[in-house]
């Protein structure tokens, strides 16, 4: 079930909301366990909804990372058994656990087709489905049973609690990646205000003009090209094509963040910020700042520092910055082109450290910033095709060795159409509408909650089903993660 359907919005949305905040009415002192029970059991049923089966693996991760937490809590050994293994024993458990359930799942296939490749061997692959949102919640298990461990929150002894934080709906399937940490006092002691819900409805009714109204426009855009035949491109649609990508993949995924931000509000929680206008930025480092910053800050807490970080010397930095980034590919999915567009970066972000990003700095901003988005949009030309003959054609397309003419009549004819879904693209990927709201809200801070925000709100959603109503385009990218 997508955020941006009709099923959840006018079916899953209003009755999960009617039945969360009319439970404390008749379980008075134990509203807060039954609006949790509430949303899990509806997280439940929104997870089943694409898959049933796999309920029972978002389970035992929830079991498992019940156990684990306990046994890895060292504040719970007396004094007398400190230096006891148990803790550490426990916290590798999660981690055998959650990496095996992302090996297994997401990359036994591909190892196989790798094998059978590489040595001409002829073994079946297992056909398994990707379990929805595994890559999330893994990271979120693994993440809460390695804080346990370290002592930077304590062990959940509610699973009820634990299994509401795991299989939360608004941001199971795409994220953020929402760390116990940042939300263990909400499970338990949150308010529901009419202020928040203000702010979450607003939010959400943002996202899904994001995704709807614009990432599934140039989202179509993008598949026309990239599947017309090589008589009908030119270089330039290419780079047409592939910049078509670049907004598709932020505005799906931030709508989507923002969706899930919006409905935490809802439900009293404060989820952080995932985006934060990554194309405007002046160069690759501060992109990886603002694009994606749950998984970047989960990889720099959880992988990063524990291999060194910067404390060992210039080479060892190197290297823990390019595994980071194999792993930042490889979490990606399991194929070639993830890979390499977590080296491509990788590689960038060292060039960048080490002598680029000084130099950089001497040009003129507009430099840095084509710079910047020229690199971006050549890494989503690489992230985009999974099929490696296709990304080599691509990428020979765009740089003018596939034989393309620089330009041809039908490649007028898309950008003449779709000139206006750029434009509008580009505005909302900088923060000029957000200056301008904000600017309203200080002069005319009435106006601007009891008109402006109301009318808002209304236009995204009515244009928004309007669009899903008269579309069936309607993909989202970040589900095969």
């Amino acid at each position: 079930m997508l955020f941006s359907s009709t099923t959840f919005l006018f079916g899953f949305l209003p009755a999960v909301l009617l039945v969360y905040f009319l439970l404390p009415k008749i379980a008075g002192k134990y509203a807060r366990t039954a609006q949790n029970a509430v949303l899990f059991v509806f997280s439940l049923v929104f997870y089943a909804w694409g898959e049933p089966i796999y309920i029972l693996l978002m389970c035992l991760s929830i079991i498992a990372a019940y156990f684990t937490g306990i046994f890895a809590d060292k504040s719970r050994l007396p004094e007398n058994k400190k230096d006891s293994k148990v803790p550490f024993i426990s916290m590798m458990a999660a981690v055998v656990w959650n990496v095996g359930l992302l090996l297994f799942f997401k990359y036994t296939d591909f190892f196989i087709n790798t094998i059978n490749s590489a040595a001409g061997t002829q073994i079946k692959p297992t056909g398994l489905a990707l379990p929805i949102g595994i890559s999330f919640y893994s990271f979120q298990t693994l993440s809460y049973v390695i804080d346990v461990y370290r002592g930077n929150v304590k062990c959940q002894k509610n699973i009820l609690h634990l299994g509401t934080y795991v299989a939360l709906f608004p941001q199971l399937i795409a994220g953020p990646i929402v760390r116990y940490i940042d939300v263990a006092e909400q499970l338990v002691h949150r308010q529901e205000t009419i202020e928040k819900t203000a702010q979450g409805v607003k939010r959400f009714c943002v996202g899904l003009g994001k995704k709807v109204i614009i990432a599934n426009a140039v989202g179509e855009l993008f598949d026309t090209i990239s599947n017309s035949p090589q008589s009908e491109l030119s270089v330039a649609a290419s780079w047409i094509g592939i910049i078509a990508y670049t907004f598709q993949i932020y505005f799906d995924f931030s709508g989507y963040s923002d969706m899930a931000i919006g409905l935490g509000k809802m439900f009293g929680f404060d989820f952080l910020e995932n985006f934060n206008y990554p194309y405007i930025s002046d160069s690759i480092t501060e992109f990886w700042r603002r694009w994606h910053i749950s998984l970047s800050s989960w990889f720099r807490d959880y992988v990063y520092i524990p291999l060194g970080g910067n404390r060992k010397g210039k080479a060892r930095q190197c290297v823990n910055i390019m595994a980071v980034w194999f792993l930042t590919g490889f979490w990606h999915g399991a194929n070639w082109n993830f890979m390499m567009w977590g080296v491509y970066f990788g590689c960038i972000l060292l060039l960048e450290k080490n002598f680029l990003l000084k130099a950089l700095k001497k040009t003129p901003k507009a430099v840095q910033h084509i710079y910047a988005l020229l690199l971006i949009v050549i890494g989503w030309g690489i992230f985009a095709y999974e099929d490696t003959s296709a990304l080599l054609q691509n990428l020979k397309n765009m740089f003018g060795f596939g034989g393309l003419p620089l330009w041809n009549d039908i490649t007028a004819f898309r950008l003449s159409q779709n000139a206006v879904l750029f434009l509008l693209a580009a505005v909302c990927s900088t923060p000029v509408i957000k200056k301008a709201g904000d600017a309203i809200a200080k002069r005319k801070p009435e106006l601007y909650e009891t008109v402006c925000v109301p009318l808002e709100c209304a236009f995204l959603f009515i244009i928004s089903v309007a669009y899903l109503a008269g579309n069936s385009f309607n993909p989202f990218l970040y589900f095969r993660f």
